[in-house]
């Protein structure tokens, strides 16, 4: 049994390969090649744009793939989503396609494009929206470099962003979001229905997901005296509980917690100020759920 997975070809390839190889599975891609091999045998890759992969996974050329809702929802077409994956630097939250203007335009709202040229690559769901907001327009594909389309070549665009800087750098104005889209894993819905498959890809998310919990937190041990275990456990943000061990010294417990990274620089002195002893910073590699 193998699976036909589809990694995004482009902005999110190495943030992807990055991620599984912290997952504990290694992607190897040549330049010049579709096609990556893995370290699991029963795994193999093909880079696809993002933009094409729900097609593919429908269609069953792959069992399934990594792209955006933003092209799922484009597409149409139906296919499993199998969990939200929030990895890389631009898909760090939420990202918006957003509708923007000209900065020294007169439209506030999208009622006020009637009539109008909008560009962008999302042009189903565009559609839908004016058409969802009684608007007609006129949607054209664009090829890409959609901010300096208006005001010479369209009016209006919608784009995707995550923090408006480009969009303010070409002096456009956000007058309203049309869509929020994160990276997801998705499935072709035969492999869905296939148990043997679906368990792979399940296991698969289970570590995607793992991978990108450990991301931003440390795990945390010491050592403290019974006596002073409740003011060091009134220091911890734990993730859970923290667990209590005991050691050969039946006075003595070890602590072990998963803490946020950015927090430790205050909490290990309040550790030390509590009277915790021996205490070590890990990095993580998964954290499972």
């Amino acid at each position: 049994m193998k699976i036909r997975l589809g990694i995004p070809k482009g902005s999110l390839q190495e943030a992807t390969t990055q991620l599984f190889a912290r997952a504990g599975l290694s992607i190897f891609v040549t330049s010049r090649s579709y096609f990556a091999t893995t370290g699991d045998p029963e795994i193999e890759c093909m880079l696809i744009r993002a933009q094409e992969m729900a097609r593919y996974v429908e269609h069953g050329a792959l069992d399934a793939g990594l792209t955006g809702l933003d092209w799922v929802v484009e597409s149409g077409l139906e296919v499993v989503t199998v969990s939200d994956l929030i990895y890389a630097k631009q898909s760090r939250g939420t990202v918006r396609w957003v509708l923007a203007v000209p900065e020294d335009s007169p439209w506030q709202r999208a009622e006020d494009l009637g009539g109008r040229i909008v560009a962008t690559e999302l042009v189903s769901v565009t559609r839908k929206y004016f058409e969802s907001q009684n608007v007609a327009v006129q949607v054209e594909f664009s090829w890409g470099a959609t901010e300096v389309k208006p005001p010479m070549l369209a009016d209006a665009i919608v784009e995707v962003t995550e923090t408006g800087s480009s969009l303010k750098a070409n002096r456009l104005r956000i007058i309203d979001t049309v869509l929020e889209s994160n990276t997801q894993i998705i499935a072709n819905k035969k492999a869905w229905c296939d148990s043997a498959k679906r368990r792979k890809i399940e296991n698969l998310a289970l570590m995607l997901r793992g991978a990108m919990d450990a991301q931003d937190r440390v795990g945390l041990m010491l050592n403290v005296r019974k006596q002073d275990l409740a003011g060091v456990l009134a220091v911890l943000p734990a993730l859970k509980n923290p667990t209590i061990s005991t050691l050969s010294d039946d006075e003595w417990v070890a602590v072990n917690t998963i803490i946020e990274e950015s927090t430790a620089w205050q909490v290990i002195p309040r550790l030390k100020e509590a009277k915790g002893q021996g205490i070590v910073e890990n990095p993580l590699n998964k954290v499972v759920m």
